[in-house]
């Protein structure tokens, strides 16, 4: 039976998510699977892995043969440089501290380069939501503005209608007195 490790799609519509399963290559994509050992998400940034390490070893160790994707994802996850360890421990090449070691310090390596792409989206995202806001506010200032000085120019009209009707009064009572003398 010709094993392999690949993909299972799940999700909905336009919005994949994924199971990394074992599987005869003779089922079908969706199908019938021996064994799933971990998820995988695209949607998020960056990509959402969970991985049985051990297992997906053991599938490896035992012949399975990833896909090209199911590959670049354990490849990633550091599956293949153990099973490459390893081999060099079962051929005599050094000691499994020292394999230990060196996964270790690729680990390190990888968890390091994954945290600065995570800080440099957080404050992409941070930078983006300054700007917003302060766009935001200089919109209000500008809407304040135009508003109160509409209230002022209803004012202004408003007090010029109050002055003129007391104008003609005043002159209505200056021609009065006119004709009176």
């Amino acid at each position: 039976m010709a094993t392999k490790i690949r993909l299972q799609r799940r999700g909905r519509k336009g919005y994949p998510f994924y199971h990394i399963v074992a599987a005869d290559s003779r089922a079908p994509r969706d199908g019938k699977f021996i064994e799933k050992i971990g998820t995988y998400n695209p949607n998020t940034d960056p990509a959402a892995v969970t991985l049985n390490f051990d297992r997906a070893l053991y599938w490896l160790q035992t012949g399975a043969q990833p896909t090209d994707t199911a590959r670049n994802i354990l490849s990633n996850e550091g599956v293949l440089l153990m099973k490459h360890l390893l081999g060099g421990v079962a051929k005599g090449a050094f000691s499994e501290a020292e394999a230990e070691k060196k996964f270790e310090a690729w680990k390190a390596e990888k968890e390091k380069g994954t945290k600065a792409i995570i800080n440099k989206n957080e404050t992409k995202a941070k930078a983006e939501a300054k700007a917003k806001h302060e766009a935001e506010v200089a919109k209000n200032k500008a809407k304040a503005e135009a508003v109160a000085q509409k209230k002022a120019e209803e004012n202004a009209a408003k007090a010029e209608a109050e002055a003129a009707p007391a104008e003609d009064v005043a002159s209505t009572e200056e021609s009065a007195t006119e004709a009176e003398a």
